[in-house]
Formats: structure tokens, sequence, C-alpha cells
């Protein structure tokens, strides 16, 4: 589920976000790179992993939470990872910092909140991430739905690339930890529709011409009809921020990694790629008025608005990425429109800010940040 956009309830908590995380600079997820980096976004690959002799996290309680927590941090510190990879606990930070890692897609926002469990339950239930800097390529979440959950996020359409990292961290991993597996179902998973594999492939897409032409719909059917899930910009239970939609898939039973990857990252995507191109080219031809005058609308108000809302200027911000891939808007790069769907988020407002920020004060700080960075 998506952070609120403007939730008034965002409070300041201890000053624990490690400097080493480069929120202002940008993910390597988000440089707008790679093959059709004009509609996919990134490419995730994610595998959920759990240790034999421990109870699934719903059955766990605190002693158990924190024991697999030793014994994964123990190991993670030990394995050829440690070098690369930043402990965080999130259990010892502040909601801010918590909220700031859900924004750059490091942890869910299930991971954030914590799980009530059979002991002492909530926020200060033993839980962390582990994070690859400065690139933040891989993050490896503990005790969230599962015990593991490692996932490499890449800028474009880059899934095999991303599975190969994938499964070289698994493999580390795997060496020192005991995995919970049965030869029959293959790795056991707190949810049934991970078992097996456990793999899950999502990509995120920029979707604004379907969506303008009246199609995205039917992209979703497809979809469906395909067993793939459609999700938002945070994932499972949010909205589709600014066009942007997940697409990945739901079934890892009895399908092998390669197979699930193969008619994820050759067959599928590069359909829907297609399809979003063709919708973009239409619009070019039978409605360009209308697109450019929608495209430089959103492009004013960013430069000159004072006060602007989450929602707003995704939405704002969907329509000038739009036009810069079209060629329609010079001098902004890919990128920059990328990051700015970051560093538009409410606490990565309050860490530009370096203060706690009411709802008011982020819209103000939000306009402000947007005027800077797309001034003419």
């Amino acid at each position: 589920m998506s952070p609120p956009p403007d939730d008034p309830d965002i409070q300041p908590g201890p000053t624990g976000q490690p400097p080493e995380i480069a929120f202002a600079s940008g993910a390597e997820w988000l440089r707008g790179e790679g093959e059709h980096a004009d509609v996919v976004m990134s490419s995730r690959a994610r595998l959920a992993r759990n240790l034999a002799g421990f109870p699934f996290m719903t059955r766990a309680d605190r002693a158990a939470r924190q024991a697999i927590l030793d014994l994964c941090r123990a190991h993670i510190n030990a394995c050829a990872l440690a070098n690369r990879l930043l402990w965080l606990d999130l259990h010892k930070a502040g909601a801010p910092e918590r909220t700031l890692l859900v924004e750059r897609h490091l942890i869910s926002q299930q991971h954030a909140r914590g799980r009530q469990s059979t002991g002492a339950g909530g926020l200060d239930e033993p839980r962390a991430v582990a994070v690859s800097i400065p690139d933040e390529r891989l993050a490896v979440m503990v005790n969230e739905e599962d015990h593991l959950r490692v996932q490499v996020l890449r800028s474009g359409l880059a899934l095999d690339r991303a599975w190969e990292e994938c499964d070289a961290a698994d493999d580390k991993l795997e060496a020192g930890l005991d995995y919970a597996f049965a030869p029959r179902f293959g790795y056991l998973t707190a949810c049934p529709t991970n078992v097996g594999t456990g793999v899950r492939f999502s990509v995120m897409l920029h979707l604004p011409a379907l969506k303008l032409t009246g199609e995205i719909d039917k992209v979703k059917r497809a979809a469906a009809d395909l067993s793939l899930a459609v999700r938002g910009f945070y994932g499972e239970g949010s909205d589709a921020a600014g066009d942007f939609y997940q697409i990945s898939n739901q079934v890892t039973l009895g399908k092998s990694e390669r197979i699930i990857l193969h008619e994820l990252h050759s067959e599928i995507i590069p359909k829907v790629v297609e399809y979003e191109r063709a919708a973009r080219r239409t619009l070019l031809a039978k409605r360009r008025a209308s697109l450019e005058d929608q495209v430089f609308r959103a492009l004013g108000l960013l430069r000159h608005a004072r006060l602007m809302t989450a929602e707003e200027s995704m939405q704002l911000l969907s329509h000038v990425r739009l036009g810069v891939v079209l060629g329609l808007i010079s001098g902004i790069s890919q990128t920059r429109v990328n990051q700015l769907m970051l560093l538009t988020q409410p606490a990565h407002l309050q860490r530009a800010a370096g203060r706690p920020l009411d709802q008011e004060q982020r819209r103000a700080v939000r306009a402000q940040i947007l005027q800077q960075h797309l001034a003419s």
C-alpha cells in the first residue's frame, strides 16, 4: 500500500537515517536508462525465503523474530554481501526514515509498519533491511511477510540482469542459512502463491497514452487472463499514481524461474510497450494539439504553482515525462522527471527541509522544489 500522499500523521523520529543513502541524487532505477526506458521505468526480481526450524511470520512470536533477525544479520555481515550492504534496523528507526525507504521502493508499507505478532507486536517488532549503496539495486528485507525477501531493482527492461543479481545474492545467503524447502513443493513461503520458486518478477510501466486513449482497461484484462497482477506505483494495494503500473507474475509453483522470466521479459512486456508506443503515435497523429496543450499546461503549473499536492504533482509530472520522451519538451531530462517523482513524496520533502512539515507546509515545499528543478 502506498504511503498517504499528504499524511498529517507523519511525525519526526530520531535522526537515524544514514548519510550513505543519497536520497537527493536518486537510485539507479530512476536513471531512465536501459531497454525500453521510455515506457519501462524499472525492473524488479524478488525472492521469498524462510528459515528452516522457525515458524512463519504469522506464527512467530517476538523471541523467534529476534532470533531470525540475529541469524540473518550475522550471516550478511560475514558473507561477501557485507562490503556493499548497509544494515538498517527498522524497529529502531523513526517513522520518517521508514517512510523514506518505502518511497524509495526498498521496503514495503507492511514492513515499515510492522505486523502484529503473538507476542509484543507493532512498530517495535524486530525487523530490518540491508541495502546496497550507493546504487540501491539490492535490498534484503528481514522479517517482512517471509523471513527474507531478496530484491534487485534495475532501470529499464532488465529483468534478466535483475534476476542474475538476485539469484547470485540468494546463493550467498543460502550458503550460510538453512532455507525451508520441500522436494515436492520447492521453497516454502507464508503465502501459498509464492510457494515453489518463490520468485516474483515485476516491471514498472509508464502508460499515459493508453490511459489517454481509453485503452488501459484492455491491458488490465489481458494481464488478468495471463494470470498477471497489475498494481499501482507502490505495489500491492496502491493506486496507479502518475499513470504508473506494476505488472508481475502471480504463479510461482510448477514453473521454473527461467520460464517465468522468459514469458514476462521476452513476450508479455514487449507487447505492452508496443501498445503504449502505438497509442503515443496515435495521439501525435490525430490529437497532437490536445496532447501538446496537456503537456505544456502541466509544465506551466509545475513551474508556477505555489501549492501542490502529491497526487497532482505525480499526474502533472506524468504528462511532462510523456512530453520529454516524445521530444515535445527540450531542456528537461527524463532522469530529472523520474527523480522529481520521488523527491516530492512526503518523507523526502521532510528530509529535504530538515524539519517536520505539516500538510500545508509540504504542499508549499513541494511546489518550491518543482519550481527549482523545472525552471525555464
